[in-house]
């Protein structure tokens, strides 16, 4: 049976703080008996000297300080794990919810992950095509990347996160060794149904394992949940050879139950209240994606955050731009101008994609149209900025064309609806037509050799003209 400790000296929030305790070591798991018989886990959070301090997942509600067991089980949080996994649905803390029973589990694995040689990962190459033109030809996902969604209150993160779901597959085979890993953190009813819904609906739930953190559970099991999602991505990534890419929204509520914890705690706070250790708990998540030498599988993470009152520099974009490889961010004017999905070109950027595009990857012009797309769409915001100032009637003829492009290119390539799903190759031939545009001498970022394979001017101006003429007279046909 083991030792048991009977009694609590003190219980604060969800944590229980236990006096004369030895050879105990942190993130231990212990059991607790109620006195009305129920049992309730908890873990190790915090050792000083013989006083251990016991995070309780079920929170603390009615715990006897003079009759509660404690026992000390001597190994980690550990979620089971085989193959069965796929297709089924968690609670945050790694309980099946989906009403199918337990998982006959193959094999069980630390949550907290493995120690990863820096020297035995692997430089990711391959790309993710994801359907969406601005992600797949502008800020490209790398396989083994960590690339964060940096969204607001109110925009349609949730709703690209699905359509991601939906859409992702690899560039080459039958894509039956995909998989996707998603957990919701903090979210509320309607929103976790409107996901589940979403991938039944898609056919889309045989590939994927789903976690689910509701806004009225308990903290604790939020703070587990991105690392049950994780064991599992690692397991099929490394163990069945498969290629998972992990969707964690969102972490803006991770890191508000992470600071919660901290206080509860009596931990010295840092900026905005965040526990000073934010970055290092950060990067214990971001940096369990990657590639491992010998090993045929990867994991590819997309994390997505809420930035309070859309501030970049607040703490937890900030400190997340610092450990991932790149951002997605999302742009509250465009998503006002109602573009779908609202991704600001300008502040988003893939570190990685330069080395995983071109030949042999998506297609040998892919870096020459993504360069003057944004040299391009740099020059709108300039040409936006005069027209503000001195009225658009003023501007040179080239700032007015640019401003026309700048009008296509959101309307066009940016914004292309919820079931829209692009190749690549459609999405760089558009990437042209829309560059074509232009006059040929302002294009001077790619090379003539280049340019004579795709820029043309007269068929261009032709499709947009005839492409506005078409959505005209359906909104007149509409009665708009």
């Amino acid at each position: 049976m083991g030792l048991q400790y009977l009694g609590l000296q003190q219980v604060n929030g969800p944590l229980i703080f236990l006096d004369h305790v030895q050879d105990v070591s942190f993130d231990e798991m212990v059991e607790i008996a109620c006195d009305d018989g129920t049992k309730r886990m908890g873990r190790v959070v915090q050792i000083d000297g013989e006083r251990a301090v016991i995070q309780v997942f079920e929170g603390t509600n009615a715990l006897s300080l003079k009759n509660t067991r404690t026992r000390f089980l001597g190994k980690p949080m550990e979620m089971p794990l085989s193959k069965e996994v796929l297709g089924r649905v968690f609670s945050g803390a790694g309980k099946p919810i989906d009403g199918l029973g337990e998982i006959y589990a193959s094999k069980s694995m630390d949550i907290n992950g493995q120690p990863l040689n820096p020297v035995s990962r692997v430089y990711p190459r391959n790309y993710i095509n994801t359907g969406i033109s601005s992600i797949d030809a502008l800020t490209t996902l790398i396989r083994g990347q960590k690339l964060p969604i940096f969204s607001g209150s109110g925009m349609p993160h949730n709703e690209l996160a699905v359509q991601l779901v939906k859409q992702a597959k690899i560039s080459e085979g039958d894509g039956k060794n995909f998989g996707i890993v998603f957990a919701a953190m903090g979210v509320k009813n309607d929103v976790a149904d409107y996901f589940k819904r979403s991938f039944e609906e898609a056919g889309v739930m045989d590939r994927v394992v789903m976690f689910v953190n509701l806004a009225n559970d308990p903290i604790i099991e939020r703070i587990l949940t991105p690392r049950c999602a994780l064991t599992v991505a690692e397991y099929l990534a490394f163990e069945h050879d498969m290629h998972i890419l992990v969707i964690l929204t969102d972490i803006t509520s991770y890191c508000e139950a992470l600071r919660e914890f901290s206080s509860s705690k009596g931990e010295i706070p840092g900026r905005k209240g965040y526990p000073g250790y934010l970055y290092s708990d950060l990067a214990s998540l971001y940096e369990r994606a990657g590639i491992v030498h010998g090993a045929k599988g990867s994991v590819t993470q997309i994390p997505i955050l809420t930035m309070p009152n859309d501030d970049i520099t607040h703490p937890i974009p900030d400190l997340t731009g610092y450990i991932t490889e790149g951002q997605i961010v999302l742009d509250r004017n465009l998503h006002q101008m109602g573009v779908y999905p609202p991704v600001g070109v300008l502040p988003s950027l893939s570190r990685l994609m330069k080395d995983g595009i071109g030949e042999g990857y998506t297609r040998k012009d892919h870096s020459d149209v993504s360069n003057q797309l944004f040299a391009c769409y740099a020059k709108v915001q300039d040409a936006r900025s005069l027209a503000s100032v001195i009225g658009e009637d003023e501007l040179s003829d080239t700032d007015k064309k640019y401003m026309k492009f700048g009008s296509l290119f959101e309307t066009y390539f940016l914004s292309q609806g919820f079931d829209s799903n692009r190749d690549i190759c459609e999405t760089l031939d558009l990437g042209w037509n829309l560059l074509s545009v232009l006059p040929r001498e302002e294009l001077d970022r790619v090379d003539d050799e280049v340019l004579d394979l795709y820029y043309d001017h007269d068929r261009a101006v032709t499709m947009f003209d005839l492409r506005d003429a078409a959505i005209i007279q359906e909104m007149k046909a509409a009665g708009r």
